[in-house]
């Protein structure tokens, strides 16, 4: 089970590709603020809901500062099909190794019906402008995850 970052913790650094193949680095929004989450799937129910909300609160989360970026281990050509089905304007970046989804603390046991088993743990991270955690929050709920993060952030 991966370790799980807290506030204050130096964010990992990052490169990873984006829905069209382009490389998106953590460091490429240095001086911005930073919400990165981890989701198990794209084109999934739970998955899609959060995402949608994301690009629905977008304007609302960009005049605050804040830049939103969606990993998961999908391949770019899978999270290219999920923004155009979605119509999603968040980035979407591609963790196929799971080396990152590790890095931040968002793979590992989980349990459903049942059954446990190693995957992505639905995860948000908040880093700052400086390229630290400001907040770390893990086995979120895709349903309502964006409001309460908005209302947490005083946005």
């Amino acid at each position: 089970m991966s370790e799980r970052l807290q506030p204050g913790d130096v964010a990992p650094a990052f490169t990873l590709p984006d829905a069209d193949g382009n490389d998106v680095s953590l460091s490429d929004h240095k001086g911005r603020k930073v919400i990165v989450y981890f989701y198990p799937a794209a084109l999934t129910p739970g998955c899609t809901k959060q995402a949608c909300d994301f690009t629905d609160n977008l304007e609302v989360l960009a005049s605050a500062g804040y830049d939103v970026i969606g990993i998961s281990p999908d391949a770019p050509e899978k999270l290219a099909k999920f923004r155009e089905k979605e119509s999603l304007r968040v980035t979407l970046l591609a963790d196929p190794d799971k080396k990152v989804t590790e890095a931040f603390g968002a793979y590992g046991e989980k349990k459903n019906y049942g059954k446990t088993y190693m995957g992505v743990i639905r995860s948000t991270v908040v880093v700052d402008e400086e390229g630290k955690v400001e907040r770390a929050l893990y086995n979120v709920r895709a349903t309502g995850h964006v409001a309460k993060i908005i209302k947490d952030l005083d946005i």
